[in-house]
């Protein structure tokens, strides 16, 4: 007898506690796969960037604009102030140490040096007085030596003929001693008079060295004026060309201000201006390059210029060795400012990714080429053309180097052709 067989309940739940089992976990994996940040982009290919990276020579440098100078420079300013009189050669001039450039004419400073032409003369007409007269007094004092010595002697001879008549008792005392009054006398008065003249003599020659003195002074204020008043026509300090000229006949100029300058051509230097943010890398020694014509030339820093002006600061440099033959002056220079020797290294070209990632991640192309995905990186140093890559790529690797404005939290990139 047959009997009517029921659908297992047990067997229709399970299969339907599976079915909600196998909903539940694909949402949670698209909730994972939508909120982990592995979302895609699509872009053209032809429109980005993507370069390889390689190992080869690095150096760290930075390029600046070099002017080229005269090796030595020498400003030529006004060292007494008057109206140009007269200009003796025009700029550009070449001219050998004391060829005259220009005459300022000062009649203030010219009066001046007549005025004290004037009181030399009158000090030493003076000085020619006091030492006629000077000698008149000590003629006068000698005369009186002279007389107070014969005297002195008169006394003696009478004192000692005395002396004996009076032992002899031929004269008496009075006489005797009017005689040793007189000899008395006349000693004291010759070394008075000596006195009076050792005195005398050093007063003269105490008289005679500051009345020198002054002359002297007077004499080198003169000559100090001369100077001064010969100041007034401008001459070449040194040898070269006289450039930068900056007056005119009738022209005023005042004392120290700037008439030109002269240039030694002997030799040019590479002035050349550097942001401040490279000033405690700036040091003398420092090797920079020049290349033109397919030749590099060598450079080395001679001088570096601590202040900083529009936030750059300035250094001079010197050719090693040969220097272009072309060069002239006011030329402008491509120089190369290094930091560092070459020496080999992975290279990746820069690109505006930067700007986005900070060096700090990269989009790397995948090995079929058609997506590009990110990749941790670390960098080093840096020049105009690459990066120096220390971590996360290999040779041989490529990777997207243009800009990545667009691609916000985008984690892949699937390359469209």
């Amino acid at each position: 007898m047959d009997r009517k067989l029921e659908k297992s309940k047990w067997k229709n739940k399970r299969v339907m506690g599976v079915a909600g089992l196998t909903a539940l976990l694909l949402l949670v994996a698209g909730s994972i796969f939508f909120t982990s940040g592995t979302s895609k982009l699509n872009v053209d290919a032809e429109r980005i960037t993507i370069s390889e990276i390689k190992k080869g020579p690095f150096q760290e440098f930075i390029p600046v604009n070099g002017i080229v100078m005269p090796v030595t420079t020498i400003y030529l300013d006004a060292i007494e102030g008057g109206r140009v009189e007269e200009k003796y050669v025009e700029d550009g001039a070449m001219l050998k140490r004391g060829d005259p450039i220009l005459k300022l004419a000062n009649t203030d400073l010219e009066l001046s040096l007549a005025n004290q032409q004037t009181a030399v003369f009158n000090v030493l007409t003076q000085m020619q007085i006091s030492h006629d007269q000077a000698q008149q007094n000590t003629i006068g004092k000698l005369q009186t030596m002279a007389d107070v010595d014969n005297a002195l002697k008169e006394a003696d001879r009478i004192y000692k003929l005395d002396k004996n008549l009076y032992a002899q008792k031929a004269i008496g005392l009075q006489e005797y001693q009017a005689a040793v009054n007189a000899y008395d006398y006349a000693v004291r008065k010759k070394k008075l008079t000596t006195q009076i003249l050792k005195q005398d003599s050093t007063a003269t020659r105490q008289q005679v060295t500051q009345a020198k003195e002054s002359y002297d002074n007077m004499k080198s204020t003169l000559e100090l004026m001369k100077k001064k008043v010969g100041d007034l026509i401008v001459r070449a300090p040194i040898s070269g060309q006289l450039t930068a000229m900056d007056a005119e006949v009738g022209q005023n100029k005042n004392k120290g201000e700037h008439l030109g300058q002269m240039d030694v051509l002997s030799g040019f230097k590479i002035r050349a201006s550097v942001d401040e943010h490279y000033i405690s890398r700036v040091f003398t020694g420092l090797i920079a390059y020049y290349t033109t014509d397919e030749q590099t030339y060598k450079l080395t820093v001679k001088k570096v210029f601590t202040q900083v002006n529009n936030g750059q600061f300035d250094v001079d440099m010197a050719f090693v060795g040969a220097s272009p033959k072309a060069l002239r002056k006011g030329q402008t220079l491509q120089i190369r400012l290094t930091f560092s020797d070459e020496m080999p290294a992975l290279l990746l070209p820069r690109g505006g990714f930067y700007q986005q990632t900070g060096g700090n991640w990269i989009f790397k192309v995948s090995d079929d080429g058609k997506t590009a995905y990110k990749t941790d990186i670390q960098l080093n140093r840096q020049s105009p053309d690459y990066y120096e890559v220390i971590k996360g790529l290999k040779p041989g690797d490529k990777v997207i180097t243009s800009s990545y404005e667009t691609y916000g939290d985008i984690q892949e990139l699937v390359l469209k052709k």
